[in-house]
């Protein structure tokens, strides 16, 4: 079986570092709020390229907290409304709709499956205070005209870089081009924890001082709140292995990106539609395939044919958001551009320590599929 990806061999490559640091945080006797957090909080913004990242939970709570943020600001109140993906996860959504705040749903481009930045502009309202773009798979949405329609518009970004760390254009990565940034630390993701995890990266000292009230009951000073906050800290253990798991980001990208190149130039079954994608373009965009995502209208039966053959594939993801029973209230809307992302799209293994072997296994059985 080639699997999705393999968790245990990415972590076993850093075993004895990550028992090394999980070892000085059990003895140092300090497990929430110390000098790990604060050492992986300044390499991660270092790393993105901003002043400031504050470690929280999760992912989710990263997005929810930042809004919250700017709620707790004067920046939003409930009611604003947030241009956000209508093919995204649905955290995206969960984030904005948990603070009182219209999600107002934007279809993506179907060549790059990330928000069409044309269509943001003309979802434009006077409630509108936030767009949310998220970077679909590891490839940056249009950032340079997504903050030109920002600026011109006085509008806030925060970015949805879970599945991003590391994409760039121009050189300026994800997490650096709007006014916030939520990542995960999810197990699976291109940075992944060995549990939950997430931040947020921002330039905006005041909002960074949130946030930090925020994710500590609203307290930036035991027994005073300041704030109605929640309880969502990044801990010692695995803001430690976070930050050894950093030091590899680079190399686990490269060989995520040799393992795409070879899809990229030796799929060519026409039952398969590969990803646009501008890796060879590097001066402008660089993907980091945390998910290497095809379409074909017989899924079912291509996904089949490969479990058939040792193959895992995953689908990212089967139901769109405003089909969700958790949004009732848009069951009846149309987005056929998502919908039709939805009903085709599979993901291929991809990972760090997939071999080349095997990557050329699934490409042959990619392209023997016939219907």
């Amino acid at each position: 079986m080639i699997p999705f990806l393999d968790l245990q061999s990415i972590n076993k490559q850093y075993r004895t570092e990550l028992i090394k640091v999980c070892t000085r945080v059990i003895d140092s006797g300090w497990y929430i709020g110390g000098k790990e957090l604060d050492r992986f909080e300044q390499n991660f913004a270092n790393y993105c390229g901003t002043r400031f990242a504050i470690g929280v939970a999760n992912g989710l709570d990263a997005l929810i907290l930042t809004l919250r943020a700017w709620k707790e600001l004067g920046k939003l109140k409930d009611g604003d409304e947030i241009i956000v993906p209508s093919n995204t996860y649905i955290a995206s959504i969960l984030a904005i709709t948990a603070n009182n705040l219209i999600p107002v749903l934007v279809e993506p481009d179907i060549q790059t499956y990330n928000i069409d930045p044309v269509k943001i502009e003309k979802a434009i309202t006077a409630k509108t205070k936030v767009i949310l773009p998220v970077h679909l798979y590891g490839q940056l949405a249009a950032m340079p005209k997504i903050m030109d329609i920002a600026n011109r518009h006085n509008l806030l970004v925060l970015e949805d870089s879970a599945q991003a760390h590391s994409a760039e254009i121009h050189g300026k990565k994800a997490g650096n081009w709007g006014n916030a940034s939520g990542f995960s630390f999810y197990p699976g993701k291109n940075l992944g924890a060995l549990g939950d995890a997430g931040a947020v990266t921002t330039n905006d000292e005041e909002l960074a001082n949130m946030l930090k009230a925020l994710r500590n009951y609203g307290s930036h000073e035991k027994y005073k709140n300041l704030v109605p906050g929640v309880n969502s800290r990044l801990d010692e253990i695995q803001a430690a292995m976070l930050d050894i798991k950093l030091k590899y980001l680079d190399s686990e990208i490269a060989q995520r990106r040799k393992i795409a190149n070879l899809y990229l130039t030796q799929i060519t079954n026409p039952e398969i539609i590969l990803p646009l994608s501008d890796i060879d373009a590097s001066q402008y965009k660089q993907h980091v395939w945390h998910l290497f995502v095809i379409r074909s209208k017989n899924r079912e039966a291509l996904q089949k044919y490969l479990a058939d053959h040792g193959v895992q594939t995953l689908i990212h993801y089967p139901i769109p958001p405003h089909r969700q029973q958790a949004y009732k209230e848009w069951n009846n809307l149309s987005y056929s551009i998502s919908e039709q992302i939805h009903e085709e799209v599979i993901s291929l293994p991809l990972g760090p320590t997939m071999s080349l072997d095997e990557a050329q296994a699934v490409i042959e059985l990619c392209n023997s599929f016939k219907i």
